[in-house]
């Protein structure tokens, strides 16, 4: 029943009108909170992505955020993304770039790679190959079936073995002193020595 059909509030009017007015402002109380949780949940949406690392064995992507500045850039794992086409536009990039630093190399962005590039190198490389200067040699060993030296680099913590053959043609005074250090002498009795102990 509404109230302009009934001129005289009755007791049941009264009662209606009261929860009527109750119940509005509930409801738009929870209309509020609605919208203030969707607030709460907004999506953000990616502008670009900016770079790409693997990081315990899961891929991460550098994002820029729509509507941030670069200082609230994020890095985020691939399985919480949905811009699968941002993905694959940086993908395609970084497989494009890489061809052209092959033809010419010098770009901007290839100044930040080639110091990776050297990094990755010099982690693949090995040995004298490293280009750093050897301390001494550590120990060695001949279970690959050729004589193998462990040998500590100055200022590296790392230890690599290298070929003998190679270590005796590149720094021969290290090998000498590796050698010196474990010589031991014996001694025999000369033939005088022998002949007084017979007496």
């Amino acid at each position: 029943m509404s109230m302009s059909q009934t001129p005289e509030p009755s007791s049941d009017g009264a009662t209606v009108t009261e929860e009527a007015t109750i119940t509005t402002p509930e409801k738009e109380k929870k209309a509020d909170e609605v919208v203030e949780e969707e607030e709460e949940e907004e999506e953000y949406v990616v502008e670009k992505v900016l770079n790409r690392r693997v990081v315990k064995g899961k891929v991460e992507y550098l994002l820029k955020w729509k509507g941030f500045s670069n200082e609230d850039n994020t890095w985020e794992p691939e399985e919480n993304l949905d811009c699968p086409d941002l993905i694959a536009e940086y993908l395609q990039k970084q497989k494009s770039a890489n061809e052209g630093k092959r033809k010419a190399p010098g770009e901007a962005d290839g100044d930040e790679s080639k110091s990776k590039k050297k990094k990755e190198d010099n982690e693949k490389l090995r040995g004298f190959a490293r280009g750093l200067e050897p301390e001494r040699i550590i120990g060695a060993t001949d279970s690959t079936g050729e004589l193998m030296f462990l040998m500590k680099w100055k200022h590296s913590d790392e230890a690599d073995l290298v070929p003998a053959k190679e270590a005796n043609v590149k720094c021969p005074q290290v090998v000498i002193s590796f050698y010196e250090e474990r010589l031991t002498w014996h001694s025999y009795p000369s033939e005088d020595e022998k002949k007084d102990d017979k007496n």
